[in-house]
């Protein structure tokens, strides 16, 4: 019996033993196995923080570009016209700026599209003379142009251009310092800088065209100066990024210039570089927006949307119940209150598209289809 007890109590200290050794094994390994988790984890993360650090000083590299730095960079998409192939450059020149048509243009892709002011390059289908960095000029066709906005794309036979970056002229804001670039009164005077603020947004401004009034509104105001040469040029905000096109400047006044912001343009410059064409469609309207309206004598005021002064014979929406002295307030989803609103919705289609207008008659509101037609 003795025997027997011992032997029982031998197995019992031995599976004790094995137990608490196993026990010990496992335990151990799982502790080695959370370090090893740990020390991945650890360097995995340090890992991750190197690349964040690495990101951030890329970035604070690119922040703390100078200002000097990034107008230099725009410079390089900055570009002389002309109108006739070779005007030269002398300011003593008797013939004036419109005469020559001397002026400024944004390069805007690497294959050769610049915009510029549609005075400055012609109508459709008319040829200009385009020179970049200096060097080499090209014979240039203008593909698009629109006067009501003295807008106008050329294409040059050109590729591998320094071009300039598109900034968003719809976050601008009063205040901010802005940068024109162009080449004012004659080439000898090219890439002049000028700098100053944005004095003002949605300007309209009334100018005389062939006997007729025009008007061109939602434009930013800047106290920076615009000569007449600097027309189609840039005026760019602190980023170096191109916020709206030099235009007009009321020579009356000093301090005050005129660009048409870049939004507008945008879906057409986009459409050239990715398909190399652009088809115009058409609503068939007349309109003005409330800022144009202060300027005539319309037969009812609004305070939103844009009022339908003309409707065309046979267009889209000729036969659809709209008249003159209803307003626009929204097509498809997007509310407009400015005539550059509906340009820049409507440049995004094509003919053919269909669109809903929200409309204002007075007493009520009606809601149409229209299929645009081609301009």
């Amino acid at each position: 019996m003795r025997k027997k007890r011992s032997g029982k109590i031998i197995k019992t200290l031995v599976i004790i033993a094995i137990t608490t050794i196993t026990i010990t094994i496992f335990f151990y390994l799982v502790k080695m196995y959370n370090n090893i988790e740990i020390v991945d984890n650890y360097k995995a993360e340090r890992t991750k923080q190197s690349t964040n650090n690495e990101q951030n000083v890329e970035k604070l590299i690119e922040k703390s570009k100078s200002t000097v730095d990034i107008i230099e960079d725009v410079t390089k998409s900055v570009c002389g016209i002309s109108k006739l192939s070779n005007v030269g450059g002398s300011i003593l020149s008797v013939a004036s700026e419109t005469e020559l048509g001397l002026g400024t243009g944004i390069v805007v892709s690497s294959n050769g599209y610049i915009i510029s002011n549609a005075h400055v390059t012609g109508e459709k289908f008319s040829t200009c003379y385009v020179t970049i960095e200096d060097k080499n000029t090209y014979t240039g066709t203008v593909v698009w142009s629109e006067s009501s906005l003295d807008l106008s794309i050329v294409k040059i036979n050109a590729t591998n251009l320094i071009h300039a970056n598109m900034g968003k002229s719809k976050t601008t804001r009063v205040g901010e310092i802005v940068y024109a670039i162009g080449n004012p009164v004659g080439f000898e005077f090219r890439r002049t800088v000028t700098s100053g603020i944005i004095s003002a947004l949605n300007r309209t401004v009334k100018l005389q065209e062939d006997g007729k009034d025009i008007y061109m509104s939602d434009l930013i105001q800047t106290d920076a100066t615009i000569n007449p040469g600097n027309s189609g040029g840039p005026l760019i905000n602190a980023e170096g990024e191109v916020i709206g096109v030099n235009s007009v400047k009321i020579t009356s006044a000093e301090g005050i210039g005129f660009a048409v912001p870049i939004d507008v343009v945008k879906p057409v410059i986009q459409s050239f570089i990715e398909k190399g064409s652009f088809e115009e469609a058409n609503l068939g309207l007349y309109v003005y927006d409330e800022t144009v309206s202060n300027y005539l004598d319309l037969k009812k005021r609004f305070s939103s949307g844009i009022y339908i002064a003309e409707i065309t014979k046979l267009g889209p929406v000729d036969g659809k119940g709209l008249k003159e002295g209803d307003t626009i307030t929204k097509i498809d989803d997007k509310y407009i209150d400015t005539i550059n609103d509906l340009r820049e919705y409507i440049y995004t289609k094509k003919p053919g598209d269909k669109v809903f207008l929200s409309i204002n008659k007075g007493k009520y509101t009606k809601d149409i289809e229209i299929t645009l037609g081609k301009k």
